[in-house]
């Protein structure tokens, strides 16, 4: 037997790491991959009709004005409604909100908005809309408080036609339970979380370990150099930093 052949079959120690590491990374892998698979099976699954329906809490959405719907164009905006509308959910009828004002606690009620698009959505127009639809939108800036970046958004140039409607939120259908579905779904779920795999699945599946803090941390561009400054600083310390 070749001894030259013999040896190059021995692995050496930093081999063997990395063929554990490797084994345990494709474990990982197939664990999200029917991790997926679970989801997408509980998502597909129907749903079914309750034999006594109840009420849950309030459902507010937007209908035709009653004057647009005596007039000429009343068909052609009960049809671009279905693509512009929204609907927001409340326990309360007010639909009012907290707001804390001056060390004190106020409400508001809460603002809803007509469907607005995205560069992206308007070109790609996943709602369908027409050219006779489109010629109802302008092209509007606006600022991004959580991105601080601006952008572009297509909204309804005539919001007015549409007023908001508050109605009672009847659940009438549920979905179906699968009991071994979720006995394994459960399963996977809290053995990432107690082994805190989720950032090294994240890599593996997604080519980077996200975290939601990472969302607002300031931007270099948008550095301010003076906001570690004390309250009394002098002016020399301003002048050296913009020096």
């Amino acid at each position: 037997m070749d001894t030259h052949q013999w040896n190059c079959r021995i692995r050496s120690a930093r081999q063997k790491k990395r063929i554990v590491k490797t084994d345990r990374d494709k474990q990982l892998i197939q664990l999200q991959k029917r991790r997926e698979e679970l989801w997408r099976q509980q998502m597909s699954l129907p749903m079914v009709p309750l034999e006594q329906p109840y009420q849950r809490g309030w459902k507010r959405l937007f209908v035709l004005r009653d004057e647009v719907k005596r007039s000429a164009s009343a068909q052609f905006y009960e049809a671009l409604l279905p693509k512009i509308n929204t609907v927001q959910f409340h326990y309360d009828k007010t639909f009012k909100k907290k707001k804390r004002r001056k060390r004190r606690y106020g409400y508001e009620i809460k603002q809803q908005l007509l469907r607005e698009f995205s560069t992206r959505d308007w070109e790609i127009n996943r709602m369908g809309l027409t050219d006779e639809e489109k010629a109802c939108f302008t092209q509007v800036e606006v600022f991004d408080i959580r991105t601080k970046c601006s952008e572009i958004r297509y909204v309804l140039t005539e919001p007015w036609r549409y007023v908001l409607k508050i109605a009672p939120h009847m659940v009438t259908h549920v979905k179906m339970r699968d009991v071994d579905l979720e006995r394994e779904l459960g399963y996977i779920e809290t053995h990432i979380k107690v082994n805190h795999l989720e950032p090294r699945i994240n890599l593996l599946s997604y080519g980077r370990s996200y975290c939601y803090k990472n969302r607002f941390i300031e931007r270099t561009k948008y550095h301010n150099r003076f906001k570690k400054l004390s309250r009394y600083a002098g002016k020399e310390a301003y002048l050296a930093l913009e020096g």
